[in-house]
């Protein structure tokens, strides 16, 4: 019997009329192989996964597969956004197995008593292609294998358990000694230069990742003390950027960036598009155009932002999780456009700008048809075809609203609703910078309520939860929750502060110490293996038990949660003035150290985030009134210093950090007082806003 139906999950729910007889994860799923000596089938992906809907088609609706998987295996399905657990420390058992990256669909084959999986793949084909078995033999052989070759799955199991374990165990402490973070970050500027694309922009071939994590080590290398020359830094940030912002990876029409480009130039993406990724690029743009004003960039802001809040944001608040690859069973159906149904929506002069500005007049480029990528810089267009600037913005805009007007006539493809608390505290960290970057209120008006949904929905018990759907919350937060909201919510009271959003980062910032540190007492793995403690696990100290606990530190499609933890602890102890946050932000640090040494160039948001405990940072705290205060704050946030903090914290406002005034007399609550403050100790208040400009400048 199929079990799904009454999950909250819309990727489960999609597979619970499937002829197979899924089960969720958990002990009832387990029992039930442990009792009938039958492996698990563990199959995991997310609802905007392209090859996951391919293999569903294939194989999970195919009568005769399913009978061979409901014969001799318990199936079990796991929505990877809501179980990033079960995802992660199976994408690494793959990892260890195959010796290849993972992906999704993962399709694993577990021991029932050790959980510990014998086989492990990706996508398999519903009949053989691609250098592939088809999935019915795969089903077959791996049956047998274990009915018949017990021995040799069980030594399969031990080995696996053993490479876990040195997964777990610290680089040795005779090795050497481990560089500072700062030669670490040098090492890594040399590794990304040389895996940069000097031809397209971004690291490698095809197919080509946003990798925003790595952009930003690359910008805060450039703006660092003494790299100030390293002009080759920046222009791989800027060159990277401005080849997505033009290429099909991002959306000209909707806005919004798709997950990742299949091709090296950018033009032609994977079409789903994923709340995280546009989140941290929101943040990215906005640093970018801290460093000088480009309007490409703002263009790619204004689309993402547009996007996320119009697309995304739901009416109480919360972000959507993602946009399908397909749309009437076809990936990019709802993007891609015939030629001669551009033509007829558009007049002549509209065209031939659309046509030299998106390449309509080049071959096509997917499946027949075309997606618009922008083939040359706006302004080289403009004067090829001798027009003025403002008759081609003109012609543009015109003849954007009529090609957006027809495509939202076509069958959208499908969004997964259920919120997840991690991607929307990046969402309001992108929202809240981009707001500030070019004074846009309603972003930061959404990001407030989005932060409003999770505190007043996603928290119950007193504990943060990692997803919610239709009113039913789902499990307990993970690291990644409390690290990036925090985050967020830091982001967010940079930009306008209010009360419940400084007294919901302190209950995070606790919650961080209470449940996710490893001190090295009772299941402190780093301890236990002979390593010192530190760190934080990606599961709360009072979770299930897995096969393996992850403290992870390596960048991957969202920043490693130990990243986001140190960074998001070091701004709050230096914002709230407490010493036990950046206590634990430090032993953190000098845990993640040696594992960074390892690879430093796969470490860029652990690396950014050990140069915030390296140095205390410059926070600027502004008070007073906040139309009076708005001079001050333009002030303090002129340029890119990704070392500086600034706080607007008002006089109206009763949840403050304990070492500001409190107490205002009547006459002085027009005026505004500026305090510049590092290492826990602020320096005298300033009252005259050209004496700040000169401190600030």
């Amino acid at each position: 019997m199929n079990k799904l139906a009454g999950e909250t999950s819309p990727y489960l729910r999609a597979h619970a009329d499937n002829p197979v007889e899924w089960h969720p994860w958990g002990d009832e799923a387990t029992a039930l192989a442990r009792a009938q000596a039958r492996p698990i089938l563990l199959s995991i992906g997310y609802s905007a996964c392209h090859w996951c809907h391919v293999m569903a088609r294939e194989s999970f609706q195919d009568a005769s597969t399913a009978a061979l998987m409901n014969e001799s295996f318990v199936s079990v399905k796991v929505d990877r956004e809501e179980r990033p657990d079960v995802d992660r420390v199976y994408q690494l058992g793959h990892r260890l197995l195959t010796g290849q990256s993972g992906g999704w669909p993962l399709t694993a084959f577990l021991d029932p008593e050790t959980l510990l999986p014998f086989f492990s793949g990706t996508y398999f084909p519903g009949r053989p292609r691609y250098g592939l078995p088809s999935f019915a033999d795969l089903l077959r052989h791996l049956a047998d294998a274990f009915a018949n070759q017990a021995e040799a799955v069980a030594k399969q199991g031990e080995r696996l358990a053993g490479a876990i374990a040195a997964v777990r165990t610290p680089p040795e402490k005779e090795a050497g000694e481990v560089p500072a973070a700062s030669a670490l970050a040098a090492i890594a500027r040399d590794q990304l230069g040389s895996q940069y694309d000097n031809v397209a922009g971004g690291f490698g071939s095809a197919p080509k990742f946003p990798m925003p994590a790595t952009l930003e080590r690359l910008l805060r290398h450039w703006a660092g003390a003494g790299n100030k020359r390293d002009r080759d830094a920046l222009n791989m940030v800027t060159a990277t950027l401005t080849q997505m912002a033009r290429g099909g990876v991002y959306d000209h029409l909707g806005g919004g960036f798709f997950r990742y480009a299949t091709d090296r130039q950018w033009r032609i993406p994977h079409f789903e598009k994923m709340l995280y990724d546009n989140a941290a690029l929101l943040a990215l743009y906005s640093d970018a155009l801290a460093v000088g004003s480009d309007p490409l960039f703002a263009g790619a802001l204004r689309g993402t932002a547009g996007w996320m809040v119009g697309e995304m944001q739901q009416p109480a608040g919360g972000y959507s999780t993602a946009q399908d690859a397909d749309s009437e069973g076809e990936e990019g159906r709802f993007y891609l456009w015939r030629r001669d149904a551009v033509k007829r929506l558009l007049d002549e002069d509209e065209l031939l700008l659309v046509e030299t500005l998106y390449g309509l007049d080049k071959p096509a480029g997917f499946a027949g048809k075309w997606h618009l990528s922008r083939r040359d810089a706006w302004r080289a267009v403009v004067e090829r075809l001798y027009l003025e600037v403002d008759a081609a913005e003109s012609l543009l805009a015109s003849a954007t609203a009529k090609l957006l007007a027809a495509r939202q006539a076509r069958p959208p493809p499908a969004k997964d609703d259920k919120v997840l608390a991690a991607w929307n505290g990046l969402a309001m960290d992108g929202l809240a910078k981009a707001g500030v970057c070019l004074n846009e209120q309603a972003w930061l008006d959404s990001a407030s309520r989005a932060a409003d949904f999770l505190r007043q929905h996603m928290i119950a018990e007193g504990r943060l939860h990692a997803s919610w759907k239709d009113g039913v919350l789902g499990h307990v937060g993970f690291l990644d929750d409390h690290a990036n909201v925090l985050l967020g919510l830091l982001s967010l009271l940079a930009a306008r502060w209010r009360d419940s959003d400084w007294t919901l980062a302190l209950f995070l910032g606790d919650e961080l110490l209470n449940r996710f540190r490893d001190e090295g007492g009772e299941g402190g793995e780093g301890r236990e293996e002979g390593g010192e403690p530190g760190g934080f696990f990606f599961t709360p100290h009072d979770a299930e038990a897995l096969i393996h606990r992850p403290k992870p530190t390596e960048d991957d499609a969202l920043p490693p949660g130990n990243a986001t933890a140190i960074r998001a602890l070091a701004a709050l102890a230096h914002l709230a003035g407490e010493q036990r946050y950046l206590e634990a932000a430090e032993q953190a640090a000098r845990w993640a150290l040696p594992l960074a040494a390892r690879h430093p160039a796969t470490h860029c948001a652990l690396l950014t985030a050990l140069e915030t405990v390296s140095e205390p940072p410059e926070l600027i705290i502004v008070r007073g009134p906040t139309a009076e205060a708005e001079a001050w704050l333009q002030a303090a946030r002129t340029g890119y210093r990704p070392a500086r903090a600034v706080y607007l914290v008002p006089y109206e406002a009763r949840r403050i950090p304990a070492y500001l005034p409190r107490l205002v007399a009547a006459d002085a609550q027009r005026r505004v007082s500026a305090f510049r403050c590092s290492g826990f100790a602020c320096g005298r208040p300033i009252t005259d806003l050209d004496a700040f400009r000169e401190m600030v400048g």
